[in-house]
């Protein structure tokens, strides 16, 4: 059975490819990390590295042993923090996966109410993309995840919490910033940065343009939207984004938010195991996540951006 330091060690190995580079994550010295390879390949009974073309390639042992390596480090990090939340009297530990549209504004706003109640509660929180969060929430990753579409699974509880809009984002000045509302033909006529056509918010673009019979000239394909609005900030064309990522940082005036004329909907989901039991401080959270969408929509947030 492989001990906690030697998975450290291959899994340092594995991500960096080079003693030199293990020895720099784990702050050891490389002649202590060659030490700690050749003792796991002796415990395990076979090579796990082998030096090809002069550097040190995985072998298809170590290759099949990545997985269930990592998900015994996870488990172990788990037991430690576990371990440590008895000893300080930590009220349990929350594990959160959201989009990173949802992770800059919304989130962070439900963590905080959330912590308000339960202080002693420690939150784990990342931003994941949507094909990986049944992934993340079936194996126990996550407690829940918090996707800005609802993904349709036959082992996960979808529940849908609030509503959002994409919008087209222009630079101050542009010719789009001074209209009401943008028709998508007033979109083609510019260059337009677009979400790439494999992601869900690209094909969502892409559906609502051909429903309009409207070419979309893409300029630019992006996977997140900040990278979007960062390129409108520097003059290369306008976008059409989420509200929440523009909600959920702070553009200033470098940025003007034009509503859709033919709007393109989100609908925001809480995403549970049907196959685990209920989560310690689940409910309360997406209680707070529900309450901070209300305040959102209340104060015009969804309506406005």
């Amino acid at each position: 059975m492989l001990q906690f330091r030697q998975m450290e060690v291959f899994r340092a190995m594995m991500f960096t490819g080079s003693v030199k580079g293990a020895a720099s994550l784990m702050r050891l010295s490389p002649s202590a990390v060659s030490r700690m390879v050749a003792q796991l390949e002796c415990d395990v009974g076979y090579p796990l590295f082998e030096r090809v073309k002069g550097r040190l390639a995985p072998t298809g042992e170590a290759t099949a042993l990545l997985p269930e390596v990592e998900a015994c480090y996870r488990h172990a990090l788990q037991l430690s923090e576990l371990a440590e939340n008895l000893r300080v009297g930590s009220a349990g530990t929350l594990n959160i996966c959201a989009s990173h549209c949802l992770s800059r504004g919304l989130v962070p706003r439900a963590i905080a109410r959330f912590l308000a109640q339960f202080p002693k509660v420690q939150v784990q929180v990342r931003a994941s993309l949507l094909a990986d969060m049944p992934g993340e929430v079936l194996s126990n990753r996550a407690d829940l995840a918090v996707s800005v579409l609802p993904l349709h699974h036959a082992n996960l509880q979808v529940t849908p919490f609030t509503e959002g809009r994409m919008v087209c984002v222009a630079p101050p000045g542009h010719a789009l910033a001074s209209l009401p509302s943008a028709q998508f033909e007033d979109i083609a006529a510019y260059p337009v940065i677009t979400h790439h056509p494999s992601i869900p918010f690209g094909q969502l673009v892409t559906a609502a343009f051909e429903r309009a019979h409207v070419h979309l000239p893409s300029r630019i394909h992006i996977y997140h939207t900040d990278v979007a609005c960062a390129l409108v900030r520097a003059g290369t064309g306008v976008a059409i984004v989420d509200e929440f990522t523009v909600d959920g940082l702070a553009w200033g005036g470098d940025l003007s938010v034009v509503p859709l004329a033919t709007g393109i909907v989100l609908t925001p989901a809480v995403l549970r195991s049907m196959l685990a039991g209920g989560r310690p401080h689940a409910d309360q959270f997406v209680a707070a996540l529900e309450e901070e969408a209300r305040r959102d929509r209340r104060g015009g947030v969804a309506a406005t951006a």
